[in-house]
């Protein structure tokens, strides 16, 4: 029908006694596009629901990160700044202003809610897609533990509570919401703390990985409660006919799941070529199942987020569906639909409403204290058991108590769809304001209490310089791709020398996670089956594998891992593995890749910022290899002789990159030429101020390093110019050069030269060769920091 007609509609309120008959306008069709905005002005109220919900996004969107600016440095996820968000936007504070009455008329949000639970399902679906089952079923008993006694210790004082105080100081109805209220206070979401650690940036770190472990163990039996007392109650109010009814629906789609949806995403994983993406009609059909399961189970009395949940899990974790899945959905979900609809959530919370007079308010507040002390107390005990430091126990049990949006669903399901909303409105309002009070309290506890850089601290000389001559010097080769492994080989070929100067390399292969929650490690020595994930290693593994049965040394070891987690926590496996196996040095690719010309052919920022991490909080020496592309190739070349250079003008890293060089100056295949850069008002013989630099440069000076012939020579530079055309002068003769990091070490010799520093990574010598102002160079460079035992 065209145009606009007057309509009755009986509303109800829930209460069958109290019925009204309210009249309303409504145009058919619907007015969605504006005819400009002449037509607001004229008449103080938006007639079409495009703008005005355009103008609705740009108003929540502009607070909530307005907001998230300031507390994001304290660790809070967004979910915090929009709640607050919300609740600003309410009636007490800015609702009762004309302009947002009229933005956010009650009628207009009926899109944001239905794009809200839209949102939800998905967001619960991407939790559930992104859990790795396998990684799951391999935790530990102090992860089961956890994760138990944090859903069963809230669960029983709750219950305590409500069989002896809910009848006196509840109404009937409250008293049959709060049954389900106190199991939900219970709950810990897995899809929440995943949230809460990404933020927190240690999804990857130990402590991370046991709160993930716990809250899927916590989350899993939370809904197996849940399910079970849903047909109990429906057995109890309906019928013992339509409970059963149930219970077979639900067992049904759990068998389907199980033995058709997972074995069908295998059969597509199988059918997808290696490195290719999956095709979208098969994303078309899981993303449509997983909207008709959400009706399936709300069909059957259950929540509908249960249904896109248990699907997820049956997706294979990572690529290639999971990735695609995740990669296509993710960033809309949860930089879209959510806000939104957290925000239009909160907004229904009247702080005015609660009372504390109210006894229904009262005993909200005592069950929720309650339960969430218990739930720290459940989930600080069995790690406390296991000897975990009480800090970090601490830590762990302030995750697994994290609320999100999740228990904003439910509560904001029971309490305002369900019963009279009148009723339930100061009671959702008091939860909404307990929410937003844990997730201020809790990121910043938790960033405070656990600082994963810690336990690399260096307590122990973990650097070539102290390394024995005749010990297992112990190094870590970060890979990335394919395009590394060249380079990473030739060096520790340079290195290998025999079983009197044992070499033991480690070789970590760094992917990105994508379309997972939980990180993988992998040792591949111990693993015998072929994973996914090996499978992506495998161009990695194969070359490391030949060399080592090349030359079959007794002193060699190699030993191959690989690591798939966030770029943002990458930093964490590297630092750990080289902490775990007491490593000497860590070797990282440069972020920059040069074609076989000498140009620049691509260069990644993740990469360039994962180094950077690593040289912050390195438990050991750090070296960043920059290829040009020369190292790698010679690696197939018959050259006797390669030729290496080391560059020194004093310090620590400089006193550890020559202790290097010397080690691979002992190789026959390799001439090493020392260039010692000395200030024109020294004396570098003998008014040296480091004895230090004297001691290390000591057997260069008279070529006394083993049978090796090393060149020495001496260039006396007055200011960072002079140096950096010595320098240039060099760059082009030898096939490696060896630098220290000299990071923040201001000296004669580079006067001048840190203002025009476009890598701080590699400090000023190494920028120097690695800039682009050194044209056509097939020079690679290593870039040697030691290790730092300072505290930070």
């Amino acid at each position: 029908m065209a145009g606009s007609e007057a309509t009755p509609a009986r509303i109800s309120n829930f209460i069958p006694t109290d019925i009204i008959t309210v009249t309303e306008c409504v145009h058919l069709p619907g007015r969605i596009h504006s005819a400009g905005m002449w037509n607001y002005f004229h008449s103080g109220r938006f007639l079409f629901s495009l703008p005005q919900f355009e103008i609705q996004m740009i108003v929540v969107f502009l607070i909530t990160q307005a907001f998230h600016y300031m507390f994001k440095r304290q660790g809070m996820p967004p979910f915090t700044s929009q709640l607050i968000t919300g609740l600003i936007l309410g009636s007490p504070i800015l609702g009762h202003l004309k302009v947002f009455r009229v933005i956010f008329s009650p009628k207009s949000q009926e899109l944001i809610y239905v794009l809200g639970f839209f949102g939800q399902a998905l967001f619960v679906f991407l939790g559930a897609v992104k859990t790795d089952m396998g990684t799951m079923k391999r935790m530990g008993r102090k992860a089961l533990c956890t994760g138990i006694a944090c859903h069963v210790s809230p669960l029983l004082l709750g219950y305590l509570l409500y069989f002896t105080l809910g009848k006196s100081w509840l109404t009937e109805e409250m008293y049959y919401k709060n049954s389900f209220l106190t199991g939900v206070h219970s709950l810990t979401s897995f899809p929440v703390v995943v949230y809460l650690l990404e933020h927190l940036r240690i999804l990857n770190s130990e402590l991370g990985q046991l709160a993930l472990s716990a809250s899927f163990v916590s989350d899993l039996s939370g809904v197996i409660i849940m399910v079970v007392s849903e047909v109990v109650t429906i057995s109890s109010e309906i019928g013992a006919t339509r409970a059963m009814m149930t219970a077979g629906s639900i067992l049904i789609y759990l068998f389907l799941i199980a033995y058709v949806f997972r074995p069908a995403m295998f059969w597509v994983v199988k059918k997808t070529p290696e490195g290719k993406p999956v095709k979208g009609m098969y994303i078309h059909i899981i993303m449509a199942i997983m909207f008709l399961s959400g009706l399936y189970v709300d069909y059957n009395a259950l929540p509908f987020f249960l249904g896109p949940f248990a699907l997820g899990l049956a997706v294979p974790a990572g690529p290639p569906i999971g990735s695609t899945i995740v990669s296509k959905l993710n960033c809309f979900t949860e930089e879209v639909f959510l806000p939104l609809y957290v925000t239009a959530a909160a907004m229904k919370a009247d702080i005015r409403s609660v009372t504390f007079s109210d006894r229904s308010i009262t005993f909200n507040v005592v069950l929720f204290c309650s339960t969430f002390v218990a739930k720290m107390v459940g989930s600080l005990v069995p790690p406390l058991y296991y000897k975990m430091p009480l800090n970090d126990a601490l830590a762990v049990a302030l995750i697994l108590s994290f609320k999100g949006v999740n228990q904003l669903t439910i509560y904001f399901c029971t309490l305002m769809f369900k019963g009279d909303p009148r009723e339930g409105e100061p009671v959702f309002s008091l939860l909404t304001i307990a929410i937003l009070v844990n997730a201020l309290i809790i990121p910043v506890l938790v960033k405070y209490l656990y600082d994963p850089s810690r336990k690399y601290a260096g307590y122990q000389k973990r650097d070539i310089m102290h390394c024995r001559t005749n010990a297992e010097l112990r190094v870590l080769v970060c890979i990335h791709g394919s395009a590394n492994v060249a380079a990473a080989i030739k060096l520790l070929e340079a290195a290998c020398l025999s079983r009197e100067r044992p070499l033991g390399i480690y070789v970590l292969h760094l992917i990105r996670l994508i379309g997972r929650s939980s990180p993988v490690f992998i040792s591949h020595n111990k693993q015998k089956t072929v994973s996914s994930s090996s499978s992506f290693s495998e161009n990695i593994i194969i070359p490391f594998e030949r060399f080592k049965q090349e030359k079959k040394l007794v002193g060699l070891s190699v030993n191959l891992f690989t690591a798939i987690s966030p770029p943002k926590s990458m930093h964490e496996d590297i630092c750990t593995l080289a902490l775990d196996r007491l490593t000497s040095l860590i070797v990282l690719p440069f972020h920059r890749k040069w074609s076989i010309d000498g140009s620049l052919e691509s260069e990644d920022n993740n990469i360039r910022t994962l180094n950077y991490n690593v040289l912050q909080i390195a438990p050991c020496s750090v070296g960043i290899l920059v290829d040009r592309g020369h190292l790698g190739r010679s690696m197939a070349s018959t050259e006797s002789s390669y030729s290496v250079a080391m560059f020194f003008l004093g310090g620590n890293d400089d006193q550890e990159a020559i202790i290097f060089a010397k080690r691979l100056a002992r190789n026959s295949n390799i001439t090493l030429t020392v260039v010692h850069l000395v200030a024109s008002e020294t004396d570098g013989d003998i008014h040296i101020d480091n004895l230090l630099d004297f001691e290390v440069l000591k057997d260069v000076k008279r070529n006394n390093v083993g049978n090796a012939y090393v060149i020495y020579s001496e260039e006396k530079v007055e200011d960072g110019p002079q140096t950096a055309m010595v320098i240039r002068s060099m760059a082009y003769k030898f096939d490696l050069i060896i630098v220290g990091r000299r990071h923040n070490i201001d000296s004669p010799q580079t006067s001048g030269l840190a203002e025009w520093s476009e890598f701080p990574e590699l400090g000023v010598i190494g920028d120097l060769l690695a800039s682009s102002d050194v044209v056509g160079s097939k020079t690679s460079i290593l870039v040697v920091q030691q290790q730092q035992t300072d505290d930070r």
